[in-house]
């Protein structure tokens, strides 16, 4: 496996700079390898300060974001196509300044709930904006990968399948898909297939729960998750996302139908997880060698 990581959000909502360091210093204290931030913005932060901090810690940097409805590039308006895709530009090179390894998350939409189907000149502008930006990330030393999520967070991609059909059409090698086993509850008629059937195609990994909680009490099957992450050979990030209005503001909130909180306390949570994952694949690593005895 590569790194593992945690989502700030855990830690902080991120809205200073010190807000941010505290999120590095306390994901390094858990023993988390990578950090995952929400959406940076050079004229907030400073950029150059937290990279060097993160390198001082040896914690590695992703960020994910999800487009605002005025920058979505899968509308018909030429003007909001414009202004994702120079959103997204600007993040690439933000992720680059903080020496980040990769860009995620809802790149290819308005991170909301539609009220209509996609349509097809929708979806072919946002197969050209993830293109474009997929050769700018490339050029910039970072990973664009491309969070499949659920009905009501897009209206474009919520299956792996749909993730993989967008890619062909990209027609770029450089992205891949994010998938969250969060969003794959709720999509996939069998997440451990979707897994599979990804392939070396995923470049990120979520790990959250059901209900948003503490890993191991909601409804999602664990075990086969981490089967299939070990069938497939896996190699990328494998990152915990956990969200509590206790931490995140309300926007975030709002957005994620975060209406009631599984979790309050960070650090408990963090470590539970922690140990839960490293647990998880040790157990499908027994399982494999057991299966493999002569």
């Amino acid at each position: 496996m590569g790194q593992l990581g945690i989502h700030s959000f855990v830690w902080t909502g991120g809205q200073t700079q010190d807000d941010l360091e505290r999120a590095l210093e306390k994901t390094a204290e858990h023993g988390y390898r990578a950090i995952e931030f929400a959406y940076l913005r050079p004229e907030l932060f400073d950029l150059d300060r937290l990279a060097q901090r993160a390198q001082a810690l040896d914690v590695a940097i992703g960020v994910t974001m999800g487009l605002p409805a005025d920058k979505d590039v899968s509308s018909e308006d030429p003007d909001r196509v414009a202004a994702g895709k120079a959103m997204l530009r600007d993040a690439v090179q933000a992720v680059r300044d903080i020496g980040g390894t990769k860009l995620g998350g809802i790149l290819f939409s308005a991170h909301m709930k539609y009220d209509r189907h996609p349509t097809e000149t929708g979806w072919k502008n946002s197969v050209e904006a993830i293109a474009e930006t997929a050769e700018i990330a490339k050029a910039a030393g970072v990973d664009l990968v491309l969070e499949i999520v659920n009905r009501f967070e897009s209206n474009l991609l919520n299956t792996t399948a749909q993730g993989l059909a967008f890619l062909d059409a990209t027609g770029s090698d450089h992205a891949r898909l994010h998938l969250d086993t969060f969003h794959m509850n709720i999509e996939e008629a069998n997440p451990a297939a979707a897994i599979r059937l990804a392939g070396d195609r995923i470049g990120y990994f979520h790990i959250g729960e059901s209900n948003r909680g503490y890993l191991g009490c909601g409804t999602i099957d664990f075990p086969l998750i981490f089967d299939a992450l070990l069938d497939i050979d896996y190699q990328r990030d494998i990152v915990f996302e956990s969200f509590s209005s206790a931490v995140v503001d309300g926007a975030l909130s709002r957005a994620c139908a975060i209406w009631r909180d599984t979790w309050t306390d960070s650090d408990p949570l963090a470590a539970h997880a922690k140990g839960f994952i490293e647990r998880g694949l040790d157990e499908a690593r027994r399982r494999r060698a057991t299966t493999a005895q002569a």
